[in-house]
């Protein structure tokens, strides 16, 4: 069998490298939630960790890699927001600039955060460009290292520590539940647990309007769908990631899926009973949770994986 892209041993690595650097974020339980749904679930706050989201992980450790050289020259990348925000800091981190490529439609208070920690961001009309295509010639024509969101060794391994954090907090998980946009998240985790508990099981979720990854899962390869209009846009991906994939097929055991409106419930929730803010993309797991998508009974472990929307967002969707 193949050799996947990606190892426990690099997550731990990637661990040693955030030390100190990413938080180690903390992981939540509710009785009140652990009554709706019927298991014991422990959620892991990356809503907490440093840019509101999980994403500072995988950003931070693929950029600490680059030469001197090239962190002179500087670093380019393409998100919804995010992983803007993670590749803008970590530069800034590292003495080096970054130019992001972010869609138009990306929310404003993404695009504020992400050039407030010095990038330059370039936009693109998310529902007829190529994303990939016009970041790779950004990239050259500039001399840039492109770190992208999800496509890359390195940033998978990071985005896998926010699961061996959690395993190591929680004894004998059943489950482990992640968002699913590009997949790197699910590919780190799923990476993380399988690799210390083979009998483990990783569960994705996905938006409705934007279910690639379970077609994808489904079918055996790669499947594309039209660009989802969706209120969890860090999960508007139209294709899982070749890496990302490769891994997934191979360790993911299931992607369920929640409508805008479930996600909307959980966003109430962990704002009324938990007392956190959490964006669509980050409450997905919690949307799947509250509406049984899961068999119930059990240890789960939860990622939610950011916080990032205004207050005039959150108020409007809630």
């Amino acid at each position: 069998m193949t050799a996947l892209p990606v190892t426990l041993a690099d997550v731990r690595e990637a661990a040693a490298r955030l030390a100190g650097v990413a938080h180690r974020t903390p992981v939540l339980h509710s009785r009140q939630l652990d009554d709706l749904v019927g298991a014991r679930v422990h959620l892991k706050c990356e809503n907490f960790q440093r840019i509101g989201a999980f994403k500072f992980r995988g950003a931070y450790n693929a950029v600490s890699r680059l030469s001197e050289a090239q962190l002179r020259k500087g670093i380019a990348a393409y998100s919804s927001g995010n992983h803007a925000q993670a590749v803008a800091l970590a530069a800034r981190e590292l003495g080096s600039s970054a130019v992001i490529l972010v869609p138009a439609d990306t929310p404003q208070s993404k695009k504020d955060a992400t050039t407030g920690y010095g990038a330059e961001l370039v936009t693109y009309d998310r529902y007829t460009g190529d994303r990939v295509a016009i970041g790779n010639k950004l990239a050259a024509d500039r001399g840039l290292a492109l770190i992208p969101p999800y496509e890359h060794p390195h940033v998978i391994a990071g985005q896998g520590t926010a699961a061996l954090e959690l395993l190591a907090e929680v004894d004998d998980l059943d489950t482990v539940l992640t968002p699913v946009g590009g997949g790197g998240l699910i590919a780190g985790s799923a990476t993380a647990a399988k690799g210390l508990s083979p009998g483990i099981r990783v569960v994705g979720v996905e938006p409705e309007a934007g279910d690639d990854t379970r077609r994808s899962l489904l079918a055996g390869e790669r499947v594309a769908v039209p660009v989802p209009r969706t209120i969890a846009d860090g999960q508007a991906a139209e294709i899982p990631g070749e890496l990302t994939f490769a891994i997934n097929r191979r360790l993911v055991d299931e992607v369920v899926l929640v409508s805008d409106e479930e996600i909307r419930a959980a966003m109430r929730f962990a704002f009324e009973r938990l007392k956190i803010v959490l964006e669509p993309s980050g409450a997905t797991p919690l949307a799947a949770l509250m509406t049984g998508k899961l068999p119930t009974g059990g240890r789960v472990g939860a990622i939610l994986s950011g916080g990032n929307i205004s207050p005039e967002r959150f108020a409007e969707l809630i």
